[in-house]
Parts: structure tokens; C-alpha cells; sequence
């Protein structure tokens, strides 16, 4: 589609090609093993030595032990691990000790499991608490003030990994020395390399681990600082390697690219300068800004490194937001990447006590210390490429009217549907079993649209909450001056006759008529092309019907190939029919006979010249990929949420075989699933998406 831009350098970073170069020289001509006495491994100490002298000079380790580790969670078991035996030791001479397990509230969650972990193993049987954050993401230190004469070991971090909050650490150290001078204390020092300056020495940290995937160095190395004089027990023991402190042969090669990681740190030339790196957040800060009305960063500037941007914006998903950015080819993240898997709001953010919406809704951007200016521009044109998306399908207000819509449009929250009914032509629709969490969404996008609402009905009782919060949304864009019955539907005179002889009332949209059925437990809705006779159920295209199917009741009003929109998704799936809800239609293939691999589309589409490729991303994220072709196939787009629609169509031609992609596959595999269910099958979808498929040679 386009190059990558790749704004989530907190979670990782792309390997230094010096780092590359160090580590390849390493495997070919030092790959030695430092404890073997001979020539070979001679060599190989002298490097480790030199990357250990280096680093200590980087960190300002002075007479502290500085220790090679797999990364920063080693470290931090490690840390907690000593912390906690020196504890249970000082415990057993009769010493006094704390009772508190104190951690910040935005520790990485690396932390506070290592404290329980180790914690109930040794028995040592400590209180773990939660040092509270403002709003600002920095620690209580009134609240650590309080606490402190009770803590046994005090976990911090020096800047936050999700927030980008750099941590008061001079003050927690000034109340540390006051208020627990026999504290034991740990700083997870992973965001400051490279961002901050360092010099441990001259502080009161006792152990303060690394990661060297976070700036630069491949994944699998990291450091522990130790102060000189702090208690330390081994969490690997076997053949005594780095002096004692951490059994197992070195990584080599992670030590020498995390080598020349730390001496193009220590250049001073390398890396971006602070004033640098404070003028690139900016230009990324405004082109957002200018992107997207309305957007909150939640955290100050004044306190935060300079290459993290963690925001919010108002009516906008998380999800949405990285789907939009993702299209464009801008990589961005939710927070945490060890947690992204997780749909919770950010524990981070919830911590300082933001709204809600801002906790669920947060994307972080970040960005590491090589950044240059053309990586700032290419960015800065992505933001405004995704910016123009959202106003095209009116998700932010647009002073341009968007594109017409016409047809059905599904929406849903959790498994629940509400169904927009469009007609371009009167510029009028219909919204059929609103929920209350969309309701501004969907008030704003037929205002963005400039359609009248004739209608706001729901299938069956118990949906008024949704209903209500709409028509109070929509306002004056409800058509007014009508009474309704009790599920919303207005009282008008238009009738139609349906197959069985049965007279509804309807609403007219052109040529189409939305027609009422009533039943026992609500309602259902007809929709489809009037004929003088009144509406034939061959005519029928969509069945609007409450959370469970009423097929005796539609049976004779419908077709097989009408398409049943229900108020919650079917088996997961977006919609149905009559046939497949009776058992009528064959089931579904296995998943994977359904899937094609990117690499082999080309070698599709030479044997079925009339397939068609679709993508069913969003339209926004269609927009920001401007994904008209892949592979050289043109590509239609059909987002997910206008399935439905189009379903109506292709059950009711010729069939043709259809490939459907999205970003991961998640989404096109459900596309899949759903045709084969309605019995369409030639039906397919690409596996792992753009996001594999992106990893391919593209056809010119």
C-alpha cells in the first residue's frame, strides 16, 4: 500500500544498523565464549568488558555492579527477588523492617506481579500497596509521605511507558532519605535510556533495570544496575558468569549491538538533542490538533518525555483510531504492548483518575531518539490523510457534506445491532433498534449527511433507554408533529399489502416502502421495493427482527434470499436469512478452506479472472489506506458494516467468486463465514490481511 511509519518506539524499536553490524561481527569473528581461557575467548572477554565499561560510564554506575540481563522483566525479578530476601533476612536477625510492598500506580504490570509473585513464595507475607498518581501521572509524594515509615522496598519508575509522565524522583528520593532510610528502593529505568540523563551514582537508587529493545538493541538483552553496598541474591545460578550475579553463557551478540547502541549514545552526536526531539513532538502535536477536533492529550508536556504523545478524542474509539492509523500505515498503540491484547481501559490513565472515555479511547505515539525530520513529515501528511478520512464519513465534523449514503448500515456494541435505513434520494432514513452508547454518533453522522430522521423504532420492549437518548440527540432532525406507538414507530396513514393479504402501516422512502409487522413480544420491519400491488415478499431485501428470529411469523411475508438484520449479531455473525436460521442452508466450510495466503493471489485471480477483491475495513480506514488496488487488483470497498447491504445483491446474481481482506484477517474471515452460512460458496478471504500480505512483493 505505502511505506510503514512507525510512531510505537516505546513498545520497540527497529535494531540500530550499527547494533546489526556489532552483532553479525560478533556471531563471525568473536564468538568465543568469555569464560574459555584461550585466545578465543580471551577476545570475546575484552568485549564484554568494554560494553560493561561502556555502560557503566552511559548509566554513571560508579563503583555499582552492572549486570547483563534478558531484558527489563529479568531485571525486575531480580530486584525483587534481593529486595525481598534481604527483608526476610533483616526479619530473622530481628531487625525492624516496613510492612509495605509500595509500587506506583502506572507501574508496569511487570512490577507489581513480580512483588506478589515473590512475595508469596518466600512467605515473607508483606502488604502490597499502590502509591497513588495525580493527574498528571506523577506520584503522591503526600501520600508517600505517609507511607513511607512503613515501606520495606518502594518500586518506582522514571518515566512512564504508556503516559510518557516523567516521575518526580528527586522528591521521592528526598522523602525516601527522610521518611525510609532503610527503604530498599527500585527505579524501572527502561523509557529513560536515551531520553534522560542518567548518573545513578550520585543517587539513593539501590536497582534500576534496562531493556535494550527499547532503544535500538535487539530484543533479549538488557542491564541491571546495582548500588555499591546493595543486598543482591541471584535469580540464575550454575556457572558462576558475570562474576557470580547471573549464571548462563552472555548473549554475545545482544551485548555487542547493545554495545554500539550505547556508544552512539555516548557520542553525543547520534541521537537528537532534547530541544530536538521537544520541536518533533510538537509538529506531530499539531498536525493532531489540526486532524482531529477536539483532541485531548492526557498528559502535560511540561512533565512528559519528549517523544511520547498520549491522546484522546472525543466520539472516537481506541480501536477506531488505531484501525485509522493502521490503514495509513502509521503504527501506533493503545498503551502498554504487553497488554494491547487486553480490552480494558488503561490502567495508566484510570490511575490518574481521567474520565473514562479517555482511559477506553487513549492511543499513544511515540517515537525514539533517531528520529529525523522526514520520518516527523511523512507522519504529519499520514495524520492529515486520516484527519480527511474521518471528516469523508462524517466521524468528526466536516464543513464538507459527505458522500451519499444509501442502503442499510449496521452498527453494534458488543454484539448488539442497530440498523441505519438510508435513502439518498429523499435525503431521509430510518434507525431501527438504537443503542444508547451510539446514539451521538449517530446523531452527528445524519447531521454531517443532512438527512431527516423519519423514524427512531425498536423491535421489541426493554429498548426504550437507546431510543430515548437518540431522539434527545437528534433534536430538530426528527421529523416532528406526529404521535407514536410504544416502540417508536410513527402513526401515519401510508399502508401496504403484504404477500399474505395482511395491511401494514408503512413509512414511503421513494420507491421503497419500511413496513410493520406487529407480533407478540414487538415488532419486525420489512424493507424492500414497492409495487402497485403493495410489497411482495420477493420484494422483500431486509427483515428487521428483534433478538430472537420471529420465522413463523415472517415466513410467508419474505423470501429465502431476504436478508434478516436481528437486533444481535447471529453466531457472531453480522446477518442472516430465514433458510439458514430454519437449517436450510448447508453449513459453513471450515475455516480454512476458505483462506487464501497473499502469496497466492495472484495464482487465484489468473483462475477466476471474474473474482472480485474487497476490502472490509471501514470506509475511514479504506480512505486513509487509499487501498484501490493491492497486488494489481482493483479493489472494491465494502466495510463490514455495509455487508448486509450488499449481501441483498449478491444472493440475488449470479454467483462470482469474492475475496475479502482487511488489516489482520479477523474481519474478512467473518465476511467469509457469513456467505458460506447463506449458503454463497465462493466465498474467501486473505489470511493475516495487509498486515502479512504488506510483507509480500507487489505486482506492479
Amino acid at each position: 500500500m505505502h511505506t510503514e511509519i512507525y510512531l510505537d518506539a516505546n513498545a520497540t524499536s527497529a535494531v540500530h544498523p550499527a547494533a546489526i553490524a556489532a552483532a553479525a561481527l560478533a556471531m563471525r569473528d568473536c564468538y568465543g565464549n568469555p569464560s574459555s581461557s584461550h585466545a578465543t575467548g580471551l577476545k570475546a572477554k575484552a568485549m564484554l568488558d568494554g560494553v560493561r565499561a561502556l555502560a557503566r560510564r552511559v548509566l554513571g554506575a560508579g563503583q555499582g555492579k552492572l549486570t547483563f540481563t534478558s531484558g527489563a522483566t529479568e531485571g525486575i525479578q531480580t530486584a525483587v527477588l534481593s529486595a525481598l530476601c534481604e527483608i526476610r533476612a533483616r526479619r530473622a536477625r530481628g531487625e525492624t523492617t516496613g510492612d509495605l510492598l509500595l509500587y506506583g500506580a502506572t507501574e508496569h504490570k511487570a512490577v507489581p506481579e513480580s512483588l506478589a509473585h515473590w512475595n508469596a513464595l518466600l512467605g515473607t507475607g508483606l502488604e502490597l500497596r499502590a502509591l497513588p498518581v495525580d493527574a498528571d501521572g506523577r506520584h503522591r509524594l503526600d501520600v508517600l509521605r505517609e507511607l513511607a515509615p512503613r515501606a520495606a522496598f518502594v518500586c518506582t519508575m522514571a518515566a512512564n511507558n504508556e503516559s510518557g509522565t516523567i516521575s518526580d524522583l528527586a522528591g521521592i528520593e528526598a522523602l525516601l532519605r527522610e521518611c525510609a532510610p532503610t527503604a530498599l528502593w527500585m527505579v524501572d529505568s527502561v523509557q529513560a535510556l536515551g531520553k534522560l540523563t542518567l548518573d545513578l551514582a550520585a543517587t539513593r537508587i539501590d536497582y534500576a533495570p534496562f531493556s535494550g529493545h527499547k532503544l535500538y538493541a535487539p530484543k533479549g538483552i538488557g542491564m541491571l544496575y546495582v548500588r555499591e553496598g546493595a543486598p543482591y541474591t541471584a535469580l540464575m545460578m550454575g556457572g558462576g558468569q558475570e562474576a557470580g550475579q547471573r549464571s548462563g553463557t552472555e548473549n554475545m551478540s545482544g551485548i555487542a549491538a547493545l554495545g554500539a547502541v550505547l556508544a552512539a549514545l555516548d557520542d553525543g552526536a547520534s541521537f537528537r538533542t532534547h530541544a530536538q526531539l521537544v520541536r518533533m513532538r510538537e509538529r506531530l502535536a499539531a498536525a493532531l490538533r489540526a486532524a482531529l477536533p477536539g483532541i485531548v492529550f492526557n498528559a502535560p508536556f511540561e512533565h512528559s518525555l519528549p517523544t511520547t504523545l498520549n491522546f484522546s478524542v472525543p466520539g472516537l474509539a481506541g480501536k477506531e483510531l488505531l484501525d485509522l492509523f493502521d490503514a495509513a500505515g502509521v503504527r501506533v498503540s493503545a498503551g502498554s504492548a504487553c497488554s494491547a491484547a487486553k480490552a480494558a481501559p488503561s490502567y495508566v490513565l484510570t490511575a490518574m483518575q481521567l474520565a473514562p472515555w479517555r482511559c477506553a479511547a487513549a492511543v499513544r505515539m511515540s517515537f525514539g531518539p533517531m528520529a529525523d525530520d522526514a520520518l516527523i513529515d511523512a507522519a504529519c501528511e499520514r495524520i492529515a490523510r486520516c484527519g480527511a478520512a474521518l471528516r469523508a464519513s462524517c466521524l468528526i465534523p466536516s464543513a464538507t457534506p459527505a458522500q451519499d449514503s444509501d442502503g442499510v448500515v449496521q452498527l453494534g456494541v458488543d454484539g448488539a445491532c442497530t440498523w441505519l435505513v438510508l435513502d439518498a434520494a429523499s435525503r431521509t432514513c430510518a434507525i431501527i433498534n438504537p443503542l444508547a452508547a451510539l446514539a451521538v454518533r449517530i446523531a452527528d453522522q445524519v447531521r454531517c449527511q443532512g438527512y431527516r430522521v423519519r423514524a427512531v423504532i425498536d423491535t421489541h420492549g426493554g429498548a426504550g433507554d437507546g431510543r430515548a437518548a437518540l431522539v434527545a440527540a437528534l433534536g430538530g432532525q426528527l421529523a416532528g408533529g406526529i404521535s407514536h406507538e410504544a416502540l417508536g414507530w410513527p402513526v401515519l396513514d401510508d399502508e401496504a399489502t403484504l404477500d399474505n393479504g395482511q395491511v401494514a402501516s408503512a413509512l414511503m422512502f421513494g420507491t421503497r416502502v419500511l413496513a410493520r409487522v406487529a407480533h407478540a413480544s414487538g415488532a419486525s420491519y420489512l424493507f424492500g421495493e414497492r409495487s402497485a400491488a403493495g410489497l411482495a415478499a420477493g420484494d422483500v431485501r431486509f427483515a428487521f427482527t428483534g433478538p430472537d428470529a420471529v420465522i413463523q411469523e415472517l415466513a410467508e411475508l419474505v423470501s429465502r434470499k431476504t436478508i434478516v438484520c436481528p437486533a444481535c449479531e447471529a453466531g457472531s455473525l453480522p446477518c442472516t436469512t430465514l433458510v439458514a436460521e430454519r437449517g436450510g442452508a448447508a453449513p459453513p466450510a471450515n475455516p480454512l478452506a476458505m483462506q487464501l495466503e497473499a502469496h497466492g493471489l495472484e495464482r487465484f485471480f489468473n483462475d477466476h479472472p471474474d473474482a472480485l477483491l474487497i476490502d472490509v475495513r471501514e470506509a475511514y480506514e479504506h480512505a486513509a489506506a487509499d487501498a484501490d488496488h493491492w497486488h494489481g487488483r482493483a479493489v472494491q470497498s465494502v466495510p463490514l458494516s455495509r455487508l448486509a447491504d450488499r449481501l441483498s445483491v449478491w444472493l440475488r446474481a449470479e454467483e462470482r467468486p469474492l475475496v475479502f481482506f482487511c488489516r489482520s484477517g479477523a474481519r474478512s474471515v467473518k465476511a467469509a463465514q457469513c456467505l458460506h452460512r447463506l449458503g454463497y460458496r465462493n466465498a474467501w478471504h486473505v489470511a493475516g490481511g495487509v498486515a502479512l500480505g504488506a510483507m509480500l512483493p507487489q505486482a506492479a
